[in-house]
């Protein structure tokens, strides 16, 4: 069964807060090649069948409108194991 993944980020113009405490933590460890971390969502949906124009259309819509706040997040890509979206067949 084909899985497709979609990662949903924070806007680029917000701030994070949980990445920039993850930034601060990786420098307290010794770790500053890092200059900043960004954490977002990963979701990952088990298709049963064939992943047509028809389901990723539907994916991208539930995307949109469920899985992400537009006020806060972006959908950075859509991908089908592994496949961006676009180029999945």
């Amino acid at each position: 069964m084909p899985t497709i993944v979609v990662d949903v980020m924070p806007k680029a113009e917000l701030l994070d807060p949980q990445g920039k405490a993850t930034t601060g933590a990786l420098n307290r460890l010794g770790h500053t090649k890092f200059e900043n971390v960004r954490i977002g969502k990963r979701f990952e949906l088990t298709v049963d069948g064939e992943v047509t124009a028809e389901v990723l259309a539907e994916v991208r819509k539930v995307a949109d409108e469920i899985l992400s706040n537009s006020v806060i997040e972006d959908v950075v890509s859509i991908t089908v194991d592994g496949v961006p979206a676009g180029e999945a067949q």
